[in-house]
């Protein structure tokens, strides 16, 4: 059971969002663009921008949808995970392990991810629009507001949720893949350590039972832990969803083009061949793995910090 409280997770959410959205942001740029060209490649587009500083374009509205949706994410998810931990017979100690957040079943963990996140993921989908829209130089927004009024005027209500279905198809999957690979490599990445790292503290009873007491872990082993096993999951995980993220970047960019989830999808493969599915995957992998170490690091670390307030 989670020793945590809910502040925490807010607040680790949201500052592990922010770093990993602004430090990232220039695989995001790069990884929009060349979905966006049917015969785009990362060397060419690097050449074709006029300066580094081009690089972070974007950056805004990324922060704030990273740093927001991750604070929302991360928060809701605890509570859901918290409550299905609670209704168990017998709810496993957090004590002795990496990370305080609650123990719960592969299923459990693949459902609690996908469902959190497509519901966050809705919520979140106005901003998730303009990023990418800000990304790309087929859109030439000056500011979030002049962004927001434009949509408004040519696209309407509809126009902020474009692409909604691909992203859903893309984030659920992916988040719940996450969540359940990044709990199991959490078991596992202490067993491949050197036994003395975490060796348990052993005390004799005057049964002569000697129970084994789990002894804390470092700040360094636990972070090392955490860090590995977010890096570990979001690659295995980026990698199964990719074809869904290139179908959802074409449907907020090209909305008269690719007008339906299935169409975009079977477009792409017929006239483009099934590789270009995974466009800019080398990209998102890179910032999916970098972002989520960074971010579910810092997480988890600050969620112990807050807590022992």
């Amino acid at each position: 059971m989670s020793d945590s409280k809910p502040l925490s997770h807010v607040i680790g959410g949201f500052f592990g969002g922010l770093a990993s959205s602004v430090t990232l942001q220039p695989f995001d740029l790069l990884k929009t663009r060349v979905q966006q060209q049917h015969s785009g490649t990362v060397l060419g587009t690097i050449r074709s921008l006029k300066s580094y500083k081009e690089l972070w374009r974007g950056t805004l509205p990324s922060a704030l949808r990273t740093s927001v949706g991750s604070a929302m994410y991360l928060s809701s998810l605890h509570v859901f995970r918290s409550l299905l931990a609670n209704t168990h017979a017998s709810q496993q100690s957090t004590k002795g392990t990496s990370s305080l957040l609650p123990k719960l079943s592969m299923v459990e963990n693949l459902i609690t991810g996908a469902v959190t996140r497509g519901t966050v993921g809705f919520l979140t989908m106005p901003i998730t629009v303009l990023k990418v829209r800000f990304e790309s130089t087929m859109y030439h927004y000056t500011s979030l507001s002049g962004g927001i009024k434009s949509i408004w005027q040519t696209e309407g209500l509809n126009g902020f949720f474009r692409g909604f279905t691909a992203t859903c198809i893309r984030d659920a999957p992916y988040a719940g893949l996450y969540v359940l690979f990044y709990e199991q490599c959490k078991v596992m990445l202490p067993k491949l350590l050197p036994t003395d790292a975490l060796a348990p503290v052993q005390h004799i009873l005057s049964d002569g039972k000697t129970p084994i007491i789990p002894q804390e872990i470092s700040i360094t082993k636990a972070a090392f832990i955490n860090t590995t096993s977010a890096f570990a999951a979001a690659s295995i995980a980026t990698t199964i969803t990719a074809p869904f993220d290139t179908v959802k970047t074409r449907m907020q960019l090209q909305p008269k083009v690719f007008k339906s989830f299935v169409g975009a999808f079977g477009q792409i493969v017929s006239k483009e061949g099934t590789l270009r599915l995974f466009d800019g995957l080398s990209l998102r992998l890179t910032r999916k793995a970098f972002s989520a170490g960074i971010a579910w690091g810092i997480y988890e670390e600050i969620i112990k910090f807050v807590t022992k307030l």
